[in-house]
């Protein structure tokens, strides 16, 4: 989702009347005129002087032409300082939303691969195999801890297919490439016989 981005020129407003607060624009001092603010800003003139308008709707400052712009009140200043960060506050508000709901989206579809991923994996374990899957156990003596499923490429090197991994109390179903595999873990799997025999070997496993 798209997040509302404030103008150059109200940050501009924002930044003057920091400074009026702050005192280092004084109350009865005249400021630069808006094309030397433009500069000191960084900014065009056309922005400068959006940005004097907003201070002068609001009675912070007064620009007359050809005598520059004279500096009001200081706690109009605050106050609009005030009210701008009310407002920044809810836009943040309103962004943590978007990215609570962006990232719930992303959630759900992570949910939804991995389901079509095992509802895949089970539908090839009953055509070739009904039955328990195999598993073994690793230990402090098996081949391979720390190691990924993807950077390990099991089914290349053994024909077997991990279809789940218990880590302590959790049981992974349908663990994918990033699963690291670590001693104590059970791995559970299908395969041909001989898939087995390989795999135990591979890990040096019981």
């Amino acid at each position: 989702m798209s997040k509302i981005r404030e103008p150059r020129y109200r940050k501009i407003a924002f930044q003057i009347a920091e400074k009026i607060v702050n005192n280092e624009y004084l109350v009865g001092s005249k400021l630069s005129a808006r094309s030397t603010l433009s500069v000191t800003f960084g900014v065009s003139y056309e922005t400068a002087r959006k940005a004097i308008n907003i201070l002068a709707d609001l009675d912070i400052v007064k620009a007359t032409q050809g005598s520059g712009v004279e500096v009001l009140s200081r706690e109009k200043a605050r106050h609009f300082l005030n009210q701008s960060q009310e407002t920044t506050d809810i836009q943040i508000i309103h962004d943590q939303i978007n990215d609570l709901i962006e990232s719930q989206q992303e959630t759900l579809t992570d949910i939804s691969g991995l389901l079509a991923q095992l509802f895949d994996q089970t539908q090839r374990v009953q055509r070739h195999n009904p039955l328990t899957p195999y598993e073994i156990k690793l230990n402090e003596h098996s081949n391979n801890l720390g190691e990924s499923i993807g950077n390990l490429n099991i089914w290349q090197n053994t024909g077997a297919t991990i279809i789940a991994i218990l880590h302590q109390e959790d049981l992974v179903v349908s663990p994918g490439p990033y699963a690291v595999v670590e001693r104590g873990d059970t791995l559970y799997f299908v395969g041909t016989e001989t898939s087995f025999h390989t795999i135990k070997l591979f890990f040096n496993a019981n």
